[in-house]
């Protein structure tokens, strides 16, 4: 009984959750200038007579009031029906699946790869406060933050790809092979510089975090008095420091996946990577409700898991919280 009232309580959040996000994003999107017929029909719009026009609008349901729209929408989705992708003519769970796990090991690694990299930083940087390391480390975490990430991913294109041949200019395997054809090696090759621009995205945050929960505890007695048996503050900072920064660290982390995937969406984009990013910029151009729709589902689905990940994780690492919340 312990554990059914809060899941219980936890799933009502998250379907509440999923509710608004739904309503929201179905409100811009019928909010938005682009007719969905006429960005499904590009060029070939002046083609089309009227009467065709209309067919389509019909056959969809755009012709109907919106509320009626966004009933039907919810009904399938009740009966377990996403829909039809306009965009790629294919079952909107069908594009959704295999643009998430192309998606998957970009976003892996860019969060494993933020995550490690500031928190090491941050450890160092609150090691020596006001050290040489710390201001470079501290200019570099605010240089990060406040850089752009398309940009900060046309300037990698441009130098790692375009100046210097290291990586592969665009997507996630030779241009012409299928998927199956792309060897491991092949893979790893076009994945590593869009996974470490987006990687980028993530580490000042928790660099800065961490370092101020390093700075809290070496002012604190429990340093003091390791100090006083003759600790130095390498030691100091790994026995107790590090233990001490990695709850915040692992939370700010899995808080961080709605950024991380929002920041995948632009890399994607620009390094033509076929993922779940590029998947949403093309649904939104061309208005492709069904698709955008769940989209924004299975994002805020994927966020609220990582948040409970992340709480589950806090209370197995810090035995204080269980005992509070039990």
């Amino acid at each position: 009984m312990r554990l059914i009232a809060p899941l219980a309580r936890r799933l009502l959040r998250l379907i509440a959750v999923l509710g608004i996000v739904a309503l929201a994003a179905f409100g811009l999107m019928q909010a938005s200038p682009v007719d969905p017929v006429d960005a499904y029909l590009g060029p070939q719009l002046a083609q089309v007579s009227p009467e065709q026009r209309a067919l389509i609008a019909e056959r969809w349901g755009a012709d109907q009031p919106a509320a009626q729209q966004f009933g039907l929408w919810l009904g399938n989705l009740l009966r377990g029906e996403l829909g039809w992708s306009r965009v790629y003519n294919a079952p909107v769970s069908e594009v959704i699946g295999t643009r998430f796990l192309a998606s998957l090991p970009l976003l892996a690694s860019a969060w494993l790869g933020a995550t490690l990299f500031g928190f090491i930083l941050g450890v160092v940087a609150g090691t020596r406060e006001d050290g040489w390391a710390d201001r470079w480390i501290r200019r570099y975490a605010y240089t990060l933050a406040s850089t752009p990430t398309f940009w900060l991913a046309i300037l990698a294109l441009l130098l790692f790809s375009v100046a210097l041949g290291w990586t592969p200019v665009c997507c996630a395997g030779p241009v012409g092979m299928t998927r199956d054809e792309v060897g491991l090696a092949s893979r790893l090759h076009h994945l590593l510089l869009p996974a470490l621009t987006l990687s980028l995205l993530g580490v000042a945050q928790i660099t800065l975090h961490t370092r101020a929960r390093m700075l809290e505890l070496m002012r604190s007695d429990v340093a003091l008095h390791a100090f006083a048996q003759g600790a130095s503050r390498r030691e100091v900072a790994w026995r107790h420091g590090a233990r001490h920064a990695c709850l915040p660290a692992l939370t700010l982390a899995f808080a961080s996946l709605g950024e991380l995937f929002g920041g995948s969406i632009l890399v994607e984009q620009v390094f033509a990577y076929p993922g779940l990013g590029r998947a949403t910029v093309e649904a939104g151009l061309r208005s492709d409700i069904p698709l955008l729709l769940a989209i924004a589902l299975f994002t805020a689905l994927f966020v609220s898991a990582g948040n409970a990940l992340a709480d589950g994780l806090y209370r197995l690492i810090d035995p204080r919280l269980r005992e509070v919340r039990t």
